[in-house]
């Protein structure tokens, strides 16, 4: 039996996504391919009970420009993938707006009805206007899926947990290149903002 604390009411919550999008996660590399491999179910088995819930459906996509005027070069050690970078290098994205990569995956296709948030930065929330559209229909949970989890899903959570919205994060629908990073936020990081459950879990809330 399901407690107060374990259901989540549709008509108050939002299910975002976060980069699902072609060039994130259908490339041909087999080692990302595979990484997504029980990411993408899990989402779809969230995505199909937040619908039957009427959840406001959300999804977050980099849309950088092909000119790079969206994109800042900044100082840092490493690429996302940990890699050297000279100082003052410019980091290319890996997904720019209006192409077919930067498109969400099939499995998870929006319906007219859902929000596009079309996004700059790691946060979804960074000079979007997803806060506004989930405040606007009086949302104040978000279920939050995607990845990778130590970058733009780490990034939102930071920011909706300063908006003070409560958040459910699905262990087995988020993903990272760095499992330790992954497993880490998971078990020491997220529980402190968040509640940090499976796809199974979130579905049977959402049906409570």
């Amino acid at each position: 039996m399901s407690t107060p604390a374990d259901v989540i009411p549709g008509d108050h919550a939002a299910l975002l996504f976060f980069d699902m999008l072609n060039g994130h996660i259908k490339t041909d590399d087999g080692e990302i391919r595979e990484r997504y491999l029980p990411v993408i179910p899990n989402a779809v088995k969230i995505l199909d009970a937040a619908r039957a819930a009427g959840l406001l459906i959300a999804y977050a996509a980099a849309n950088h420009r092909a000119d790079n005027g969206t994109t800042a070069t900044t100082l840092r050690d490493t690429d996302n993938r940990l890699r050297p970078v000279a100082s003052g290098t410019f980091a290319e994205p890996l997904v720019r707006g209006g192409t077919w990569q930067s498109q969400i995956i099939d499995e998870l296709a929006p319906r007219p009805a859902d929000y596009m948030i079309p996004k700059y930065r790691w946060s979804a929330f960074h000079q979007t206007y997803l806060d506004l559209a989930l405040r606007t229909r009086g949302i104040r949970t978000i279920i939050l899926c995607g990845g990778s989890t130590d970058v733009g899903v780490a990034s939102t959570a930071y920011a909706a947990r300063d908006l003070d919205y409560n958040l459910v994060i699905p262990a087995d629908a988020c993903v990272s290149p760095q499992k330790d990073n992954h497993d880490q936020f998971m078990n020491r990081i997220f529980p402190r903002m968040a509640r940090v459950r499976t796809a199974d879990q979130i579905a049977a809330m959402l049906a409570g």
